[in-house]
C-alpha cells in the first residue's frame, strides 16, 4: 500500500509539473485556465485524498498502526506500565516550529509575488511524495527531532495530511481549503485522543506497538537502505545521521 501511494503520488506530481511547465512556456501565463480544463482530474485527485483522510477518522484494517493506535480497539494493555509523555513529546514543538517556518517562507514568497499559486500546488504534491519517502526510506523528523523508534510509535504520524496541504492555505478555493480543513480536523482529533488516552500512543503501555506485534516492519526498508549505503562506503564517503536509539563510533566511515 505504501509503495502504491508513492507511485500514485509521484505520477500526480509529474503530471502537475508537465502542465505547469507547458503553461509557463506560453505567454500570457494561463495555468489557471489549463487546470480548469482538467477539472475532472482535479476532482478525482481531491476525491482520492478526501477518502484517504475520511478513513483516518475511523478504525480501518487497511491503515497503518502508526495512525490506528489512537483507537481503543488497537490498544493492548500492558499491566503495571505508565506512558512516558515527556519522551513521546520530545521534538514535537521543534517539528511544528520548523514546519511553520518553512511554509511561512513559501507563503511570504507567494504574497511578494516571487512565486505563484501553481508553485504552492506543486509544493503540496511534493510533500505528498515526501510523506511516503519518510515512511519507507528516511524521515528527517524522526532522525533530527523526534528520535522515535519507528513510524508505529511516531507521536505526529497523523499530522501528515495537515502538513501536506499547508501550502494550500494561501490558495483560496473549495478544493484547496476543504483539503486543509480535513487535514486540520485529523490533527485536532489526534491531539484530543492523545491528551485523553496517552497510553495508546506509547509502546511501553500499548502492546500493539511492540516490534513482535508489528505487521508492517516498515523499519526494515530504512535499515536495508542504510546497509546498502554502508556496503559501498569505500567508494563514496559522507556523514550519515545515526538511526534513533543508535550511536555511531568516533571516526566511523560512512558512505554517500
Amino acid at each position: 500500500m505504501h509503495y502504491f501511494k508513492l507511485v500514485f503520488r509521484s505520477a500526480l506530481l509529474l503530471l502537475a509539473v508537465v502542465l505547469y511547465i507547458r503553461e509557463r512556456t506560453h505567454y500570457p501565463f494561463t495555468f489557471a485556465r489549463e487546470v480548469t480544463k482538467y477539472s475532472r482530474l482535479l476532482a478525482f485527485i481531491w476525491l482520492v485524498y478526501a477518502v484517504e483522510m475520511l478513513l483516518r477518522f475511523f478504525p480501518a484494517s487497511v491503515e497503518s498502526m502508526g495512525n490506528q493506535k489512537q483507537f481503543r480497539r488497537n490498544y493492548r494493555e500492558v499491566p503495571d506500565a505508565a506512558p512516558d509523555r515527556k519522551r513521546m513529546d520530545r521534538g514535537v514543538l521543534a517539528s511544528a516550529l520548523a514546519w511553520i517556518a518553512l511554509n511561512g517562507a513559501f507563503g511570504a514568497l507567494y504574497f511578494l509575488k516571487v512565486i505563484d499559486w501553481g508553485i504552492l500546488l506543486l509544493l503540496s504534491l511534493v510533500y505528498g511524495v515526501c510523506d511516503m519517502v519518510c515512511i519507507l526510506f528516511f524521515c528527517p523528523f524522526q532522525t533530527w527531532f523526534m528520535k522515535n523508534k519507528c513510524c508505529g510509535t511516531c507521536r505526529i504520524y497523523n499530522w501528515d495530511y495537515a502538513m501536506m496541504f499547508t501550502p494550500l492555505i494561501f490558495v483560496p478555493g473549495l478544493y484547496t481549503w476543504s483539503l486543509c480543513a480535513m487535514g486540520l480536523g485529523l490533527l485536532i482529533a489526534w491531539e484530543i485522543r492523545y491528551a485523553r488516552h496517552p497510553e495508546r500512543f506509547d509502546e511501553v503501555t500499548n502492546g500493539s506497538l511492540r516490534c513482535e506485534n508489528c505487521p508492517e516492519k516498515l523499519c526494515h526498508h530504512k535499515k536495508q537502505l542504510r546497509r546498502f549505503l554502508k556496503k559501498y562506503r569505500t567508494l563514496i564517503r559522507i556523514p550519515l545521521p545515526p538511526l534513533p536509539g543508535h550511536t555511531s563510533g568516533a571516526g566511523e566511515t560512512r558512505p554517500r
